[in-house]
């Protein structure tokens, strides 16, 4: 039988070309993607892992702190008994161990002073005027009444200038608009006001108040004038024994008497002795290290999951960690795993974690030795400290180790110094003091001084000076109290050296001077300083560090830079010269935690691997898009391909068709019936 070649294959309908071009596709497909999926979820999988692993490994850092802060190893604990006598406000690390006995035997109280003279209205014009002058200081009382007065040089007396419309309670608001502690007030006593100004407690807070008009005697509290007020609280230090020793404070919180203890005096109660004890708190110490171990066997737990491979006992399916074939996560734990086993730098003889009691156990986890333990804690406490916390040392007491800015790139151990220099201040030396006293200072009593490069505002020297300590402390009281040397956070201190003023800057340093720039006939007279008094520079120290030339500034020694000691300094006292032997370490949790700042770091090998990683998935999209555009341009060969086909099967459709019956209508051809 004849058989039609354009019937059997299907022209036009038969073959579904779509369905067959996408089967070619994928099938060409298939292989390049599966590598390229493959690749993006090993490479995601990292990814996310490394996210585990920061997480977890500043989780750990953080227990690094308390251990490597020496407060940590230097807690106190206080037993102060149940009382409404004192108040215990705060113990701080390294506060003095002891039993102590205190007895409180006066509180302190500020000085108030009332004018007699009372005023109907508190707000109608007073008819005073003139400047109202109140220094701050120590009386000293014959019969009941004020006699001398000492100035307190760390105060500067404030003038309160008063116009004659000013009432008592205008008067009270410019007391109180000055930037002393000194407060006034206006009391409603009797139907009438009068006027009330307090000062902070102590008996060197005292004041001592004169008016330059005689309209203003009503307020004067002075050697010559005092009977218009009435002191209603005279100005009292608290006073305490403790231990047998009395000690007096201005202020009923006291935070110097006890090194670390602060403490609140509520009520003077004489007789009745409070005991306590300063003890050691070790408990702070045994927590934070516990903390240490669960943290450290997390972390571990975490690392060894990600980075090896484990089989399934029941199942013995093999599980690979993430980070398996990863390592930069490989290093980091191995080199953990190398610090817990190894000397702590920078410490001799006890120095390791074996010491302390801590065992590494056969999963590589860490367990307490609590026998071993123990005897670290009650015995050798100290050493326990240097094993885990920043430690430094000299062997002179008059310098100081310091960690810098830079400490995380100094190397633990023990350094040689030579003080070449020593630091000095720079200061100004007068000649010529008067003996007379009290000197004029009634007029040409101006001056001006600079310190530091910093010059005063013009200063008058005013007062009644009775002896030279008060000359001198009156002198520096008024130069402190200079508001441009104090917002430019200069000082001086004034000394008597050899019968003679000198002033000297409270700063170390080649930098730092004393001079007088001006100063008037009867300051000159008085004091023997004057523009011409010899000035004297100070220096800044100079030596070496681990035998390279050091830089110093003022009395700041610094190593030379990027030498091993590099990051620490020096703080050099006055006259200090010679060989200097200093040590430094970071501990056990400084070392660990300087680690972990390097693989976590923004230029650390964590970011680096991570940002590898970011690379090759950005290079995997682009991968993509070439594989899709690959397979999209297949498509398209394809698709024309088999549209070509379809139409030539097609134009053999409509020929097949138009043929049907030549043959028979051909002369001389036979027709089958």
């Amino acid at each position: 039988m004849a058989t039609n070649i354009v019937n059997t294959l299907g022209a036009g309908s038969g073959i579904d070309t779509t369905s067959l071009v996408n089967s070619l596709v994928d099938a060409q497909k298939a292989p390049q993607q599966s590598r390229l999926d493959s690749k993006k979820t090993t490479l995601d999988a990292q990814i996310s892992a490394y996210g585990t692993l920061k997480s977890s490994l500043s989780e750990f850092q953080n227990l690094m702190t308390p251990l490597s802060n020496p407060d940590t190893f230097n807690a106190r604990s206080v037993s102060l008994p149940t009382t409404d006598i004192v108040t215990a406000n705060s113990l701080d690390a390294n506060a003095q161990l002891g039993t102590y006995q205190l007895e409180v035997l006066e509180v302190a109280q500020g000085q108030s002073l009332v004018g007699n003279q009372t005023f109907a209205d508190k707000d109608a014009a007073a008819g005073v005027s003139g400047t109202l002058t109140i220094a701050q200081g120590e009386w000293t009382y014959a019969s009941g009444n004020p006699s001398s007065f000492a100035e307190n040089e760390a105060l500067k007396a404030i003038e309160i200038e008063v116009t004659a419309t000013d009432s008592i309670q205008e008067i009270a608001d410019k007391i109180n608009a000055d930037s002393s502690d000194v407060e006034a007030s206006v009391l409603l006593v009797d139907g009438s006001y009068q006027l009330l100004i307090s000062a902070p407690s102590g008996e060197e807070n005292a004041l001592r108040i004169s008016g330059s008009d005689a309209s203003l005697d009503f307020l004067n509290f002075n050697e010559s004038n005092h009977s218009n007020v009435t002191e209603t609280q005279q100005a009292k230090d608290a006073s305490i024994n403790i231990n047998g020793l009395n000690v007096k404070r201005p202020s009923n919180d006291i935070d110097d008497v006890i090194q670390g203890l602060s403490l609140t005096l509520n009520k003077a109660s004489p007789g009745d002795k409070l005991t306590f004890s300063i003890t050691e708190d070790k408990d702070t110490a045994k927590t934070a290290i516990n903390s240490f171990i669960e943290g450290y066997n997390t972390l571990y737990t975490t690392l060894k999951g990600l980075t090896s491979t484990t089989t399934d006992s029941e199942t013995n399916e093999t599980k690979r960690g993430e980070l398996a074939n990863d390592g930069t996560a490989k290093n980091l734990l191995s080199r953990m795993r190398s610090m817990i086993s190894a000397s702590v730098p920078g410490v001799d003889g006890f120095n390791s974690l074996s010491n302390v009691g801590i065992r590494t156990k056969l999963d590589g986890t860490l367990e307490i030795n609590t026998e071993d333990f123990d005897r670290a804690i009650n015995d050798n406490f100290a050493q326990v400290a240097a094993v885990f916390s920043t430690t430094t040392s000299t062997s002179n007491s008059a310098v100081s180790v310091e960690v810098g800015s830079f400490g995380s790139r100094a190397v633990a151990g023990t350094y040689q110094a030579n003080i070449a220099t020593a630091p000095s201040k720079g200061f100004v030396q007068g000649s010529g003091m008067t003996t007379t006293f009290p000197p004029d200072l009634s007029a040409n009593n101006k001056f001006t001084v600079n310190v530091n490069g910093t010059e005063s505002g013009e200063l008058i020297l005013t007062g009644t000076y009775n002896s030279q300590e008060e000359l001198r402390a009156g002198l520096q009281s008024l130069i402190n109290n200079d508001s441009t040397l104090k917002e430019a956070g200069q000082a001086i201190d004034v000394v008597i050296d050899g019968g003679e003023l000198k002033l000297q800057s409270r700063q170390y340093g080649a930098d730092t001077e004393v001079k007088f720039i001006t100063a008037e006939g009867n300051f000159t007279a008085a004091t023997g300083l004057s523009t011409s008094s010899a000035v004297t520079k100070g220096t800044d120290v100079a030596g070496t560090i681990a035998g390279d030339e050091a830089f110093g500034a003022g009395g700041v020694l610094l190593p030379k830079v990027d030498t091993n000691p590099y990051g620490l300094n020096l703080q050099v006292q006055e006259g200090v010269t010679g060989n200097v032997s200093f040590t430094f370490s970071r501990g056990f949790a400084g070392e660990m935690s300087l680690l972990i700042d390097g693989f976590l770091s923004s230029t650390g090998v964590i970011q680096n691997r991570e940002d590898s990683i970011n690379n090759q998935l950005e290079d995997i999209k682009s991968d993509q898009a070439e594989l899709d555009r690959k397979m999209a341009l297949l498509r398209e060969r394809l698709t024309s391909e088999y549209t070509a086909m379809e139409n030539i099967l097609a134009s053999f459709r409509t020929t097949s068709s138009s043929l049907d019956g030549l043959v028979d209508r051909l002369p001389f051809t036979a027709s089958n019936n």
